[in-house]
């Protein structure tokens, strides 16, 4: 019978049920219909990638009707404002690049579609569409329709099941079956005595023991052959490459003995190998999830947000004690932390983090609310929804769009040795071969086989991951959380240091706090705490604080308790401005209520003005951080301090003494002034790192190198920020910069014990004086070696303060 293979799918097709379409070959009319869906959109560069990389579309009519039904797709979507709309869908059939390249293409075969992202690990498509121009099931349809028919199970997206992938399991179970029975079988071989009455029986025993080889070799050992055969096919040679080519040698010369009566061949030490081998794999997926420094969304955001409870006072909570019913304050520039129910009349949202756009969405009351989005203007009141939303913060802010491009020194180190590492052992392997071979065959063997197990580079390419790793989990129990393990390897190279004043070195739990001007009545600091009260900046928070709740017996206290703020406005770096109940209140500098200080007086001060008459001001003598000047005494001499700051120079006196000597202290600094003195210091060849309080500095803490944000109890997450640092914790920042340092140099050190086990593993091998089995037991244990080594050093650098 004469057969063919699909263009499309690659699937045998008999030639009298072909369909021939545009010179090509396809074994049904759903094949065909995908190649013309990609070739009238100009996407035929997708058969480019692969050889017949499609799958045949499956009947999908009637299948997704459910999807009309909004309840079901509101569980689904990720994130839903007006023109967008953010969906995940599981996509099995994912398995190359052309796949990939289709897929994150959709958009050129869907009018709506604006991205779509693929997550190749987890076979996943995240993608951004605009409901009012296309559907859901539309989307679903067009994906079943060119082969890639989602996975959408209802159950996995309320509960976050995961199918958890057990085939390793059973491939080191059949591997332990054969290798413990060929152990057995092969016990009559190990005796050369001739009268032994099992010798009789000889070749029933090397028959049955490669029979059980079978299963070990084609079953067990597959994952090795596939590897290689994807990295010889990608042009990328791994390390599989020589372990595959062990397997097969020992294989091919163990059945070439039985068949010839040379011996029964090395069947118990190839099983032996295969089995040793995927424990060694097994222990290390183990290991590696025991250490792994995944972030947990929990971990990561302790920063509080303020709860309201049911007798109308506030509290601070960490954001995952949220639970769904709780009621919630968003202050102006607040990120809101979860999904929830608008309960204020109404609210600007802006969504730029989830969407990149800017333009802020007004919300009415009743209206969900989204996680991701930030808050503008006035305070707001909601309703929580769901408590795991918190987890669309972290991929916030891990999210490409605030990623900074970082050379990854000992990742290139790590890839630039993997590379040439199988070409290179390959290479000792056939000369090791080729010099025993005329001396002992069974010894050629031998060496050929123990040098391709034994030199692996799985040590050397694991010793930065783990280093890393360990350590962000260590400074994440400290309270200092990184966005990804990169920032560990930019906060080793930093050598100069900028810190914000005010909420950075400054703290807004305690300040000495005075006022000078006319008397303000019990009515007028009624309005001016109900307008601090939206606003986030730290001089707002210790003044809000600060004020007394006054009691009126006026009309103004027939009023609701929290006055209605209308017509909010925070300009940053100058004051707020707002409207509330007839009144228009002006808060912030002196020039911002238009008053004009005396060139003597330079203190950090608040000034206030209402319905355009000036009462005066409120003097911040600020509360330096404990241990300030401990911290600045550890970081001179080893960095570059310098000190920017909004507020005025009524402190420099102060801040001369705490400051180590020839420490620069800049005032008057605007937020983009502050980003552009960064700017500068980088094209000086500086690696900068900027702490600040995450509000006003945003600017700057993107711009820098490193860009670290304080916090103390509201939730000022920003994607911006490399690492949040808790306010408590701020005097340990030398410790945690001494740490990064120390992990650079325990990456080093683990380099050369990985180098120096490989060197020493080959000589034994290439002298004929190590077994292949002895070898596959050695193999993982390196890897074991490398992972222990870089957790002891690590924990101990972290344990030396």
């Amino acid at each position: 019978m004469d057969t063919q293979n699909c263009f499309h799918c690659g699937l045998d097709v008999i030639k009298e049920d072909q369909i021939i379409f545009d010179a090509k070959k396809f074994c049904c009319n759903g094949c065909k219909t995908v190649y013309e869906i990609f070739s009238l959109n100009d996407l035929t560069c997708y058969y480019d990638f692969e050889k017949s990389p499609g799958a045949t579309p499956q009947d999908s009519n009637g299948k997704y009707d459910f999807l009309d039904n909004e309840s079901i797709v509101s569980k689904l979507l990720e994130f839903q404002e007006n023109s967008t709309a953010i969906i995940s869908l599981n996509i099995p059939h994912i398995h190359c690049s052309s796949c990939i390249w289709i897929l994150e293409n959709l958009q050129r075969l869907q009018k709506g579609i604006s991205t779509s992202q693929v997550n190749f690990p987890e076979k996943r498509v995240r993608i951004t569409f605009n409901p009012e121009v296309v559907s859901i099931k539309t989307i679903v349809y067009l994906l079943s329709s060119i082969g890639y028919e989602p996975y959408i199970s209802l159950e996995n997206y309320e509960t976050g099941t995961n199918n958890v992938d057990r085939s390793l399991t059973y491939k080191l179970g059949v591997a332990f079956f054969c290798f413990g029975n060929i152990m057995l079988l092969s016990f009559p071989e190990y005796f050369e005595v001739k009268e032994f009455w099992l010798d009789q029986y000889r070749d029933f025993f090397r028959g049955a023991i490669f029979i059980l080889s079978l299963p070990s070799f084609f079953y067990s050992a597959s994952g090795y052959y596939v590897s290689a055969y994807k990295s010889i096919k990608s042009k990328m040679l791994n390390i599989d490459i020589p372990i595959a080519l062990g397997i097969i040698v020992m294989f091919v010369r163990s059945t070439f003995d039985i068949l010839m009566d040379y011996g029964s061949g090395f069947f118990d030490s190839l099983t032996g190998l295969i089995f040793f081998m995927l424990l060694g794999k097994m222990f290390q997926i183990k290991t590696y999830s025991f250490l792994s420094f995944e972030r947990d969304f929990k971990s990561y955001f302790p920063i509080a947000i303020t709860k309201i409870n049911t007798d109308a006072s506030e509290e601070s909570v960490a954001v995952y004690e949220v639970e769904k019913g709780d009621r919630l304050l968003i202050r102006n520039q607040e990120l809101i932390p979860v999904d929830g129910i608008l309960i204020s009349e109404k609210a600007a949202i802006d969504y730029s983090f989830v969407t990149g756009e800017a333009i802020p969405i007004t919300k009415q009351s009743g209206d969900k609310v989204f996680a991701g989005g930030k808050q503008i203007g006035k305070v707001i009141e909601m309703e929580v929804l769901h408590s795991v939303s918190q987890s669309y913060l972290t991929q916030l802010w891990s999210n490409d769009v605030f990623q900074k491009n970082v050379e990854q020194k000992h990742k290139t180190i790590t890839d630039r040795i993997s590379r040439y590492f199988t070409p290179i052992l390959l290479l000792i392997a056939f000369a090791g071969f080729g010099y025993w071979i005329s001396i002992d065959a069974t010894i050629a063997f031998n060496v050929f086989t123990a040098v391709l197990i034994v030199a692996c580079p799985c040590a050397l390419a694991l010793t930065a991951p783990f280093t890393f790793g360990n350590v962000l989990r260590i400074l994440g129990k400290q309270k200092f959380y990184l966005k990804n393990a990169l920032v560990i390897e930019q906060l080793a190279k930093v050598d100069t240091i900028v810190f914000d004043k005010t909420g950075t070195i400054t703290t807004n739990k305690k300040s000495n706090i005075s006022y000078e001007g006319d008397v303000l009545t019990n009515e007028n600091l009624l309005l001016i705490k109900n307008v601090l009260r939206a606003s986030n900046h730290p001089l707002s928070r210790m003044l809000y604080e600060y004020l007394p709740v006054p009691i009126l017996q006026n009309k103004l206290a027939k009023e609701t308790k929290k006055l209605k703020v209308d017509a909010f406005e925070e300009i940053t770096g100058k004051g707020i401005q707002a409207q509330i109940f007839g009144y228009q209140i002006q808060i912030g500098s002196a020039a911002f209520v238009e008053k004009t200080e005396e060139k003597n007086i330079q203190q950090t001060s608040v000034h206030i003005k209402i319905n355009s008459v000036y009462y005066g001001k409120f003097i911040f003598n600020n509360q330096y951080r404990e241990g300030l000047g401990e911290l600045f005494k550890d970081l001179s001499g080893k960095y570059q301090i310098k000190v920017l700051s909004g507020d005025n120079e009524g402190e420099r006196a102060t801040l001369g003494k705490l400051l180590p000597k020839g420490s620069e202290l800049i005032f008057n600094q605007k937020p983009e002034e502050k980003l552009e003195f960064i700017k500068k210091l980088q094209q000086n060849g500086k690696n900068v790192m900027m702490v600040g309080d995450g509000l006003n500095d945003a600017g700057a803490l993107a711009q820098s190198n490193v860009g670290i944000s304080i916090s103390e109890n509201v939730n000022v997450f920003s994607p911006a920020c490399d690492a949040i640092l808790d306010a408590n914790e701020f005097q340990k920042l030398n410790y945690f910069l001494k740490l990064s340092k120390k992990s650079i140099t325990t990456i080093k050190m683990s380099f050369a014990v990985s180098l120096l086990y490989n060197v020493v593993g080959l000589s034994f091998a290439v002298t004929g004086n190590l077994l292949p089995l002895v070898a596959a037991i050695i193999m993982p244990l390196s890897t074991i070696t490398i992972v222990s080594f870089v957790t002891v050093m690590s924990n101990y650098y972290a344990r030396n303060k």
